[in-house]
């Protein structure tokens, strides 16, 4: 009786132990995904450049995230959520569930340069959001109106010199890549430019145009039109190499300002947490877009190039990039609450 007591036990002590042996596999298990739509968050207007960046991949990546041959039937969707220099719209995003189904599309303020600048920042770049894929880039132009007198770099360069802190330069506000790309150039130049930030480059073409201010920083695409059509002039591009959709106009280099380099970047993150095969289908979706000839060329349409790079390798970009605008705020003093 003993004997068949024992064997009793044991087999209780068996099957009570069987939920505790079969919960690791629960808890390995991830639901499909995506099991419901996807939300990038666009902490910028509607129509500016990381806006429409967006839009383009967004359009495409159902199809990459379904089965072969099958789209995903949730759609990804865009929601504008401007403010505080994309600071709003991150903080939204570093905050979220990290199941993927909330995502960024981030740029080069969100990502690096605003942890430098603001004072007060709701989220950490580093800690709170993971890289999924840069996806494009963007030249800085350094405009004039037609009839302006400066018909190169070098003599904006020399006027800045010769009269301190008397030329204006308009961006599209503080804290933009157009703001910090004209403080890296008054530091690489050796030159005193006073900054005229607006709200949005609507509000900086006019006021050159009009003479109001001297010199336009910013996000070439809004300018094009502009140029085209002789209304503008560019004395220079920020990029290392000179940009696609100007290819007559000098690099800040070749104007004399040797290793110049400031260019916009855009691209996505998730929230850190996020499970690593859930940001690799992310990952492989965006990249996936990026690479289609078709998406591409609308990338290109809207004034930008693409450059595509995977979580990795996008988080060594970020590193170089925080590397670099670390000491452009710190040496230009830049600071906002």
């Amino acid at each position: 009786m003993a004997r068949v007591a024992d064997l009793s036990l044991s087999r209780r002590a068996a099957l009570l132990a069987l939920p505790v042996l079969a919960a690791p596999a629960v808890v390995r298990a991830q639901p499909a995904f995506p099991n419901r739509p996807i939300r990038i968050i666009v902490p910028f207007p509607a129509g500016g450049a990381t806006d429409l960046t967006a839009r383009v991949v967004a359009e495409r990546m159902p199809a990459l995230l379904g089965q072969p041959g099958e789209p995903s039937r949730f759609p990804v969707v865009v929601d504008n959520r401007p403010g505080a220099g994309g600071n709003l719209g991150s903080d939204v995003v570093a905050k979220a569930e990290p199941d993927g189904h909330t995502i960024l599309c981030c740029t080069i303020g969100t990502a690096s340069i605003n942890q430098f600048l603001y004072t007060k920042l709701p989220y950490d770049p580093s800690r709170d959001l993971a890289s999924l894929a840069m996806v494009n880039e963007v030249a800085n132009g350094i405009v004039v109106a037609a009839d302006s007198p400066f018909r190169t770099l070098a003599d904006l360069l020399a006027a800045a010199k010769a009269r301190p802190g008397e030329l204006n330069y308009g961006t599209p506000g503080n804290g933009t890549s157009g703001h910090l790309c004209g403080e890296y150039l008054k530091t690489k130049a050796g030159v005193n430019l006073t900054h005229i930030p607006y709200r949005g480059t609507s509000g900086v073409i006019p006021d050159v145009l009009g003479g109001r201010v001297e010199v336009a920083i910013d996000n070439l695409p809004g300018y094009l039109p502009h140029l085209k059509e002789g209304r503008m002039r560019a004395l220079a591009v920020t990029s290392a190499t000179r940009w696609f959709s100007l290819p007559d106009v000098p690099t800040v280099s070749e104007a004399g300002v040797p290793d110049f380099e400031a260019v916009a970047w855009f691209g996505f993150q998730a929230p850190a947490r996020i499970p690593g095969p859930v940001q690799e289908r992310l990952a492989d979706a965006i990249l996936g877009a990026v690479a289609e000839p078709a998406t591409a060329d609308r990338l290109r349409d809207i004034g930008s190039a693409p450059k595509p790079l995977g979580p990795a390798a996008f988080d060594r970009y970020i590193a170089a990039e925080n590397a670099k605008w670390r000491e452009v705020v710190r040496a230009a003093g830049a600071k906002l609450d």
